[in-house]
């Protein structure tokens, strides 16, 4: 059980390449009252030399949980929206509650396609590919946002598992078998929102948030209002009125 004398623990789970200190900022702004943890995931960060896969992943984030007390509320974004919905479905009674952002979709057909042959490129010249990455992180988020997302190093030989990993993990049975409150939270302009109504659905306890004018990445710019968002979902789980959503969500 978690210490009554701090705030919920919270554990953030990274993206694709890149590693936990891309969630740096977001923590510092939520300030010392919630115990928080952003673990690397196998294959990424300092964890670069491990084979890449879900459980794997899901185990990474199980003990970051257990390291803070036993339960926590997981917050997830793109790579890490995916393995935090897996590790609410696997181990629902550790997790108090879910923030997945920017992966409310079911990769598959020509969007699938389109991502493997670019997994599989990085994978082939990893190298290149980091160095992309690095280039595009900073254009997309100048300042602490984006140096935090290459702070901890890229991955990109891993893209193409991955992906892979991804595309084989049945989100929608992970979200249907948790029980907990759920925030699916998308950029206006993010191409992962494509299936959000359906991931809603999915839902025992969820409600849909939109970032205006965001893409898959740029929400973490503002770094003051995702943090106020974490900080209202981990209020609503610790009074336990899951049922009510977050200011701005859409039902």
């Amino acid at each position: 059980m978690e210490s009554s004398e701090a705030g919920l623990p919270i554990v953030f789970v990274h993206g694709l390449r890149v590693s936990g200190t891309m969630w740096r900022p977001v923590i510092h702004a939520i300030g010392p009252d919630h115990p928080t943890a952003a673990p690397d995931l196998p294959g990424h960060g300092s964890r670069s030399g491990e084979p890449f896969s879900m459980a794997g992943d899901v185990a990474a984030v199980a003990d970051a949980i257990d390291q803070l007390g036993g339960r926590a509320l997981l917050v997830g974004l793109s790579l890490g929206g995916f393995v935090a919905t897996a590790t609410a479905g696997a181990h629902p009674e550790r997790v108090r509650g879910l923030v997945a952002m920017g992966c409310s979709t079911r990769p598959s057909g020509l969007f699938a396609a389109a991502y493997r042959g670019a997994s599989r490129l990085a994978a082939r010249h990893p190298q290149g590919a980091d160095r992309l990455s690095a280039f595009a992180f900073r254009r997309a988020l100048p300042g602490p946002a984006g140096e935090a997302l290459v702070a901890g190093g890229l991955s990109s030989r891993n893209a193409s598992s991955v992906l892979t990993a991804v595309c084989e993990t049945d989100t929608l049975a992970s979200l249907a078998v948790y029980p907990g409150p759920v925030w699916l939270v998308n950029g206006e302009r993010d191409h992962f929102r494509r299936d959000e109504r359906q991931f809603l659905a999915a839902c025992r306890d969820g409600r849909l948030l939109l970032l205006p004018r965001c893409g898959h990445l740029t929400g973490l710019a503002d770094t003051k209002a995702l943090a106020g968002l974490v900080r209202d979902a981990a209020a609503v789980v610790t009074a336990g009125t899951s049922t009510a959503a977050a200011p701005g969500g859409l039902r």
